[in-house]
C-alpha cells in the first residue's frame, strides 16, 4: 500500500455486549497503543452527539485522554463540527492540547451539526451557525496562527501553535473551502461516496497555494473489516448494514433481521447500504487488495480507514491486519509539502 495509512475512531460503545462508556476508551486506548506501534499516521476522533452507541461526544477530550498514553503517533479531530462551538473555545481547547503534545496534534473541521435537529438545538445552535463556517474557519485559523480578527482576544497566551488544520467534507462545499483556504481536504467515503470523485476533482483544480500548503493534499476514507475467515467479515458487514438501518427506525419495537433485509430491498433501505460503498472487507489479502484498488482510484495522498466490525476482536484484528509495512517514524506526505512551502 503506497499511501500513508490513518485510522478514523468513532469509539463505538457495543451495547448489546454489555460494553460501557469506559469500556469503549480503554478499547480506543488500546487500538491507539497498537496502531502507534505498527506505523499508522494518525487516529482522528469524530463528533457525534446524541448517539448512545458512540463515545465520541468530544473530540478534544477523547484526544487528550488518548495522548497521554502514547507517544509518537498524531492525533486529533476528525472532525471538530464547528458550527456546534465558538472558534475561540475550539481554539483553545487545541492550543491547550498541542501545549502539552507538541507535534502531535491535527484539527479537522466539518460543516454538518454531527446529530439530529432536536439535540442541535439542545447545543444551542441555528441553521445560522453552519452559514458563519466559512468565516468561523479563518478566525479559528487565525487564533492558532496567533493573530485575531477580533481587536483584544486571543487564544491563550496568543503564541502560534503547530496544530495541523484541515477541511473535512461529505459534499463540493468542503472541497472548494479548502483550495480556497489552501488547506488539506479530507473526504468523508467512508460513509458519503456520492460526491467523492467530483469534490476530489474541485479540490484539486481550484486549489491555491497557502502558507499553511504548497499543494493539494487528499485523504479518502473507507471502511474496513478484516478476519481470518471471508464469511466472517462479511457477516460482520451485514451486521454493520442493519445496525445503520436500525438506528433510523422508531426505537419503539425490536425489528428481527430479515425485517432489516427486506428494507434494504427498498430505494431507502439500498441507499444506507450503499453508505459502505468504498469497504475493505474480507480477509487481509482481500482487504488490502481493495484498499490499493481505492488509493489507485483516488489518488489520494493519504487513506484513513474506519474499522466498523461490532466484534471488538475483529474491530481491534483490522488495524493490526491492515498496519502498514514499517514504523521507521519518517515524516509524512503534508509534512513534507509543509516544508516545501
Amino acid at each position: 500500500m503506497a499511501a500513508p495509512l490513518s485510522l478514523l475512531d468513532l469509539a463505538p460503545v457495543n451495547l448489546s455486549a454489555g460494553e460501557t462508556l469506559a469500556d469503549s476508551i480503554a478499547h480506543s486506548v488500546t487500538m491507539a497503543q497498537n496502531a502507534e506501534a505498527v506505523g499508522y499516521e494518525r487516529i482522528w476522533y469524530a463528533e457525534h452527539h446524541n448517539m448512545p452507541t458512540i463515545a465520541s461526544a468530544a473530540p478534544a477530550v477523547l484526544t487528550g485522554i488518548v495522548a497521554a498514553q502514547t507517544s509518537t503517533i498524531r492525533l486529533g479531530a476528525g472532525g471538530v463540527m464547528l458550527p456546534n462551538h465558538a472558534p475561540l473555545t475550539i481554539a483553545e481547547q487545541f492550543t491547550t492540547l498541542a501545549a502539552a503534545h507538541p507535534g502531535r496534534i491535527d484539527l479537522g473541521l466539518g460543516r454538518a451539526p454531527g446529530t439530529d435537529q432536536q439535540t442541535f438545538a439542545a447545543l444551542r445552535r441555528n441553521v445560522a451557525s453552519a452559514e458563519r463556517f466559512p468565516s468561523d474557519v479563518v478566525e479559528l485559523q487565525a487564533y492558532l496562527r496567533g493573530e485575531s480578527r477580533i481587536p483584544g482576544v486571543s487564544s491563550l497566551t496568543g503564541q502560534p501553535t503547530d496544530v495541523e488544520l484541515y477541511i473535512l467534507g461529505s459534499s463540493l462545499f468542503g472541497a472548494q473551502l479548502a483550495a480556497q483556504l489552501g488547506l488539506p481536504y479530507a473526504f468523508a467515503s467512508h460513509f458519503a461516496p456520492q460526491a467523492l470523485e467530483q469534490a476530489i476533482a474541485i479540490y484539486r483544480n481550484e486549489f491555491r497555494p497557502s502558507e499553511a500548503l504548497a499543494e493539494p493534499y487528499l485523504i479518502a476514507g473507507m471502511t474496513a473489516i478484516v478476519a481470518d475467515d471471508a464469511d466472517v467479515a462479511e457477516n460482520q458487514r451485514r451486521k454493520v448494514v442493519r445496525s445503520r438501518v436500525r438506528r433510523q427506525l422508531p426505537a419503539d419495537r425490536v425489528y428481527s433481521d430479515e425485517e432489516i433485509d427486506a428494507l434494504l430491498s427498498t430505494p431507502n433501505g439500498a441507499a444506507i447500504a450503499d453508505m459502505m460503498r468504498f469497504s475493505a472487507v474480507g480477509t487481509v489479502d482481500v482487504a488490502r487488495a481493495a484498499i490499493d484498488e481505492f488509493a489507485a482510484h483516488t489518488g489520494a495522498d493519504e487513506l484513513i480507514i474506519a474499522p466498523t466490525a461490532l466484534d471488538r476482536a475483529i474491530w481491534h484484528n483490522t488495524v493490526t491486519a491492515l498496519a502498514p509495512a514499517s514504523a521507521d517514524g519518517s515524516t509524512s506526505s503534508l509534512d513534507r509539502k509543509t516544508a516545501a512551502s
